[in-house]
């Protein structure tokens, strides 16, 4: 991810990132106690906000935090963030933790007003040599919670298997529950074998992936169907092609899986034209 904007969002208010201050006893900080987004930004223009919107505010439910804003004031803020750092491609990350407290306490106090911070950062298209050798990847079983539908800013768990997935070798980890693929470290997942493209359903092992469903919108472009079911821990060894997806990296092709080549190990016939079709989905949405 690239360094941080210069203008960052706090409280309904643009200021200078080096001038955000949050309290030390927000709850956030002592707790993971909050949510997060991260929107991409192409041209000065939010992709899929709504359905981050949406998302942000099943989070903020499932957690029991009042949203602080209502739809239109957070596309204005957004707007603003966007504005106040040069439009462009970008990515936004917005965090919205419980508030500060007057101390420590597991239980949270009545009351308590929202923290909402945001910056953004610059998103640059893949190098060209990225996209002619893929990705590598780890298997690794899957250590985090057990609400990882929740966005939540407790990030500890992708944060050890990221760092095993580089011991590895490896650019991401792929993360399995015994036999079953759960999703990507940071990401979601895709199997392809015999032309047959599948990926795992929502569930509380997962979360509900935005750039999942741009996938899904750009098969049915192509008119390749897409099997949403469980996908087994043999299929990713077995598999012709495997991708990932997320709001910051798209999607991209994993040719390497544990060493081992992923199909004759580079990108396959199938990503290539889902790239192609991702980017002219993206310039059609932005027009």
């Amino acid at each position: 991810m690239a360094d941080a904007l210069p203008n960052s969002l706090l409280n309904g208010v643009i200021v200078p990132l080096i001038e955000a201050r949050i309290s030390p006893l927000d709850r956030g900080f002592l707790f993971g106690d909050g949510i997060y987004e991260v929107v991409p930004v192409y041209a000065g223009r939010p992709f899929r906000l709504d359905a981050h919107f949406d998302r942000l505010q099943d989070g903020l439910a499932a957690l029991e935090i009042t949203n602080p804003h209502s739809h239109a004031r957070w596309t204005e803020l957004v707007h603003e963030l966007i504005d106040a750092n040069g439009g462009g491609d970008m990515g936004i990350y917005l965090e919205i933790s419980r508030g500060a407290g007057k101390g420590r306490d597991f239980l949270p106090e009545r009351g308590m007003q929202p923290t909402v911070f945001g910056f953004c950062f610059r998103l640059a298209p893949p190098k060209p040599e990225l996209l002619q050798r893929g990705i590598s990847a780890a298997t690794l079983e899957d250590i985090r919670w057990q609400r990882c539908d929740i966005k939540s800013v407790a990030l500890v768990g992708p944060v050890m298997l990221k760092i095993e997935a580089r011991r590895r070798g490896a650019d991401e980890a792929i993360l399995v529950r015994g036999e079953r693929l759960a999703e990507g470290s940071s990401s979601a997942v895709f199997v392809v074998r015999d032309g047959r493209v599948a990926t795992p359903p929502a569930s509380h092992e997962r979360l509900p992936s935005i750039t999942r469903l741009v996938v899904a919108d750009v098969l049915d472009a192509l008119k390749l169907p897409l099997e949403v079911r469980e996908v087994r821990r043999d299929e990713l060894l077995t598999a012709d092609e495997i991708w990932i997806a997320s709001s910051t990296r798209e999607a991209l092709p994993v040719t390497s899986l544990d060493g081992q080549a992923v199909g004759e190990g580079k990108p396959g016939p199938l990503w290539r034209r889902l790239f192609d079709e991702f980017q002219a989905l993206k310039q059609r949405e932005g027009d």
